[in-house]
């Protein structure tokens, strides 16, 4: 039975990965070990042969497959021998270069999961160093496919870009979806009402999207098409040029996961 330790396995995105994990068999509470700041943690509660522990050296010692779920920031603070091992990453601006000579480490897999991954709804892109083995690589989509879809990826140029696109891309959705609300409330809609409205156009939207045949290009014409009320506003939204807003926000954050990636390298 591979023994799996999370390191920041009490944090958001530890847990977001690891209760779906956990509740469709990947990984046998048995066999997990999760350290926190706290060394215990809620949430777990179904699964009573889960260890927790503030203990990442003794985690480590145990553990056949270890994956870090701490801030970037914090990396400094962990120093362990993880030779012989498979370490799976979770952080942005980290690169397999870095994690292999902090860690002594030859076989890495890097993803970037997002918080929609507590609702089974990520969408996490992941890479594997030269050295990580098919077995590796199987059990990494097996326990990214419990919080979504999944996608492998050849590049750490590519996990840049979908640090920015799907990484970050709920809290763009969020800014999108808070100027609707804004503009509704300065239409007289009161508050509360434009935002219950906007969530549930959020959901539905997305929802239709996701099972729709055609490109959302392709939905976008289908509007125009009718030249009705849906026309008006997307001909409005294109003059005022809703595409380079866009595209500089994913830009610029795609631009910081690449510069932190080179400052590891460098470091």
């Amino acid at each position: 039975m591979t023994q799996f330790g999370v390191i920041g396995g009490g944090g958001w995105l530890g847990k977001a990965l690891l209760l779906p994990a956990l509740a469709d068999g990947v990984i046998a509470g048995e066999a997990l070990t999760v350290s926190s700041r706290s060394g215990t943690v809620p949430g777990f509660e179904p699964w009573p042969a889960v260890r927790q522990t503030k203990d990442n050296a003794a985690l480590a010692a145990d553990a056949d497959v270890v994956m870090l779920s701490v801030r970037p920031q914090d990396l400094d603070a962990i120093a362990l021998d993880l030779s012989g091992k498979l370490v799976i990453s979770v952080m942005a601006m980290v690169s397999l270069a870095d994690l292999a000579a902090r860690f002594e480490a030859r076989r890495i897999i890097r993803a970037m999961p997002n918080t929609a991954a507590e609702k089974r709804l990520s969408f996490t892109p992941w890479l594997a160093s030269p050295d990580t083995t098919e077995a590796d690589c199987a059990f990494a989509e097996r326990l990214f496919e419990a919080s979504g879809k999944v996608q492998r990826i050849a590049t750490e140029t590519e996990l840049d870009y979908f640090t920015a696109l799907t990484g970050s891309g709920p809290a763009f959705l969020a800014v999108f979806a808070d100027a609707m609300i804004s503009d509704a409330v300065t239409k007289g809609i009161e508050r509360g009402i434009a935002e219950r409205a906007v969530r549930q156009l959020f959901l539905g939207g997305s929802t239709l999207l996701a099972g729709s045949k055609q490109t959302p290009d392709e939905i976008v014409q289908t509007f125009l098409d009718y030249a009705g009320t849906t026309a008006a506003g997307l001909e409005a939204m294109a003059a005022a040029d809703i595409h380079t807003p866009i595209a500089r926000g994913l830009t610029a954050a795609a631009a910081k996961a690449a510069a932190g990636t080179r400052d590891c390298d460098l470091g």
